[in-house]
């Protein structure tokens, strides 16, 4: 009967795989922020549209003033008011699904969308600050940490997924 050859983990790589997987799941959580911007918005024009009055700050400041703007054009407008609401919607919808498209882009670690994505999230909460929305801006702020944060985790993660060379593994004594 022949002996089955199982490899076997020593203790460094254990922990080397451990630190991967706690490592990947902060790499997450940091790009998932894209998720989450782009759902709260959604349902931030779905609440506008449906006549509420709350909305989550972890939104898109840009989506608030688009509501805001095409609410206004309908009140002008009168009974065809209801198509610029839907464009609106629909602009929304384009605006957040960018977002979503970060997320998947930066899940497949593109560093560039995770980048951009946080340029434009930054830009899109100082567009906020002229309407003294300080909570919002707030928001922005410790999202972005996140966003920003998961491009550390990535190079962190980058690292330990490196093949070690031949002058990297240390000698036996």
């Amino acid at each position: 009967m022949e002996a089955q050859n199982t490899p076997t983990v020593d203790a460094s790589q254990m922990a080397t795989l451990q630190k991967k997987v706690a490592v990947e799941g902060k790499f997450k959580n940091g790009v998932n922020w894209f998720f989450w911007i782009a759902g709260l918005s959604i349902l931030n024009t779905l609440i506008f549209l449906l006549g509420g009055s709350i909305t989550f700050v972890v939104g898109l400041g840009i989506t608030q003033i688009v509501d805001g703007f095409m609410y206004g054009l309908a009140s002008e407008i009168g009974q065809g008011g209801i198509v610029a609401r839907l464009i609106g919607f629909v602009i929304d919808i384009f605006v957040s699904g960018i977002f979503v498209l970060f997320g998947i882009l930066g899940r497949k670690r593109f560093r560039w969308s995770i980048v951009l994505g946080a340029v434009l999230y930054a830009l899109d909460g100082v567009i906020l600050i002229p309407f003294k929305d300080v909570l919002g801006v707030a928001f922005h702020i410790w999202a972005l940490s996140g966003i920003v944060g998961s491009l550390k985790w990535l190079k962190e993660l980058q690292a330990l997924e490196q093949p070690k060379t031949a002058s990297a593994i240390e000698p036996l004594p």
